[in-house]
């Protein structure tokens, strides 16, 4: 089986991803995005047609700082042994394939193995990066559907969980909408499972303030949110119990890492805007997304805690614990978590720089 030619392709819109899987396959696609929920859906989506399409084999590659990147175009070059066709994955977490990787990259793209689908998943390639000769080869390619995956803003987040609720059947009030909005701030993934929740609530399919309450009442597991906010009210034995808690769930280091990145980001932007003159409000204001009224007292304790300096250096922490969650970097990333937590907290520890 040969490809039927594919003219140059423009990226493909999330939106169009569905109508377009319902067609013949293009032997690539490229999944780029910095959103874990979106950019899991869409690789899903991908998985699930090659499936409907007779791609019985899989095959999984991740390209680490040690990947040999030979084995993917052996891969491509070996006859299947189970299936007449297949899919084969390259993830690409650092979204930098290096020399070898952009060389392996273009001739790939230029000579797509038959019978094989080819899937990448790598984090946002910004405009510099397209730019590249194998930037260029995943993003303009012939053989290629390259899906960009955006963010949702905070102002496009009600609409996005009234539309997810639509999909599962559900209709809700504005003010549940906004709550459900208010209490995720932003996590896509979080917000998918409280509408998970939320479907074993329901009465008739209707959400109201009062089943979201409920829903966060009745909750007994430990909260990734909560975690946040007991180390941005300074208990840091709580929150150690907390990250126990979630790790015994099984909930996986990249989204506790997500989450206290965040609060990182904001904590280190307001304090500097503060440290430079600007009023407290207008920082909380200005920040992005914005800071809730609910949330301002446990963000001004925090700020108490740490110079702006400080909150920068505990942000490059947490880089480097992206970097051990991701291969790149020594240690136990759970270890690092914890320090951070207690760091975070207010806890008097040293960096490992420092």
């Amino acid at each position: 089986m040969r490809y039927a030619p594919f003219a140059p392709t423009m990226k493909l819109a999330p939106a169009q991803l569905a109508k377009h899987l319902q067609g013949s396959l293009a032997p690539i696609y490229i999944v780029s995005g910095d959103d874990p929920l979106l950019c899991q859906e869409a690789a899903d989506a991908i998985r699930a047609a090659a499936r409907q399409q007779g791609f019985d084999e899989r095959q999984v590659f991740s390209a680490d700082a040690s990947f040999d990147w030979g084995t993917l175009l052996q891969a491509g070059a070996s006859m299947s042994l189970f299936a007449e066709k297949r899919l084969l994955e390259l993830r690409l977490p650092s979204g930098k394939p290096g020399d070898k990787g952009a060389a392996a990259l273009m001739e790939y793209c230029a000579r797509p193995a038959e019978d094989t689908l080819l899937l990448i998943s790598l984090p946002k390639l910004d405009g510099s990066a397209q730019k590249t000769k194998w930037g260029k080869a995943l993003v303009e390619g012939p053989q290629t559907q390259f899906i960009q995956i955006w963010p949702v803003d905070s102002n496009q987040l009600p609409q996005w969980i009234r539309q997810r609720l639509s999909q599962s059947g559900l209709t809700a009030s504005q003010d549940a909408v906004e709550l459900i909005a208010a209490r995720v701030e932003g996590n896509l993934l979080a917000a998918a499972q409280e509408i998970e929740k939320l479907k074993l609530m329901a009465e008739g399919g209707q959400i109201t303030v009062e089943t979201v309450q409920g829903a966060v009442a009745d909750s007994a597991r430990f909260d990734v949110f909560g975690l946040v906010d007991a180390i941005l009210n300074g208990e840091a034995a709580h929150a150690l119990r907390m990250l126990e808690g979630l790790r015994g769930e099984g909930v996986e280091p990249p989204v506790i890492l997500w989450a206290l990145a965040r609060e990182l980001r904001l904590l280190a932007n307001i304090s500097l805007q503060y440290s430079q003159g600007t009023p407290l409000d207008k920082a909380f204001s200005q920040a992005r997304p914005p800071v809730w009224d609910k949330r301002k007292p446990l963000i001004s304790k925090a700020l108490q805690r740490h110079s702006a300096q400080r909150w920068g250096q505990l942000l490059l922490e947490a880089q480097r614990i992206d970097a051990q969650i991701k291969g790149q970097a020594a240690g136990s990333p759970w270890m690092s978590l914890s320090r951070l937590s207690l760091l975070m907290s207010g806890q008097r520890l040293t960096l490992p720089a420092e």
